[in-house]
């Protein structure tokens, strides 16, 4: 059962208007696949470092979301811990990827219908067509409470990593769980 099922505020309309599925309609797709979650408002946040506060009022593993593409035009949704260090040029070989690239935002709004700065594994919802593979990182996965933006950037939602699986389930997709500390930057 949702540990807050309701909205308690409604959203700014101007940035949720457009959007192809509304935050409220997501929470309620949690709800009917009986998803427990916690919802929490707060200041829309645009990047890790203006988002650094929320680690201490919210608790549970605090994430990114990468929305890149390789040269053959496959897109990934990375979805790591925010203190998994990533580099872009190692990681293409532990996923099968050919040499990647960020994903613009004309590419973005198209395949997951969100806006730069509120990317989040929620977003395949509106990926009916299945073009985005989903990559979740290991020691995020192995955490009790993982949070992500609900389709916009001034709320969080943390949720188990179970029920973000069974989410993937409900979905179509088939998210593949992944050790990226290989991919990390090499010490200098």
């Amino acid at each position: 059962m949702p540990i807050n099922g309701s909205m308690t505020q409604t959203l700014p309309t101007q940035e949720t208007d457009s959007l192809p599925t509304q935050p409220e309609d997501l929470l309620a797709l949690f709800d009917q696949l009986g998803l427990g979650y916690e919802l929490h408002h707060h200041e829309p946040v645009f990047t890790v470092a203006e988002s650094a506060h929320l680690d201490e009022t919210i608790p549970g593993i605090h994430c990114r979301n990468l929305f890149l593409r390789d040269k053959k035009k496959n897109m990934y949704l990375i979805i790591a811990a925010n203190e998994t260090a990533i580099d872009l040029k190692k990681l293409p070989e532990l996923i099968g990827a050919g040499r990647l690239s960020f994903g613009s935002s004309e590419r973005l709004w198209t395949h997951l219908g969100v806006r730069p700065g509120s990317v989040c594994p929620f977003a395949v919802i509106n990926d009916s067509s299945h073009h985005i593979q989903v990559i979740l990182d290991k020691s995020m996965m192995e955490g009790a409470l993982v949070n992500y933006h609900p389709l916009v950037n001034h709320m969080t939602v943390s949720l188990s990593p179970d029920d973000l699986m069974r989410f993937f389930a409900h979905t179509g997709h088939d998210a593949q769980i992944v050790d990226l500390s290989p991919a990390a930057p090499d010490a200098v």
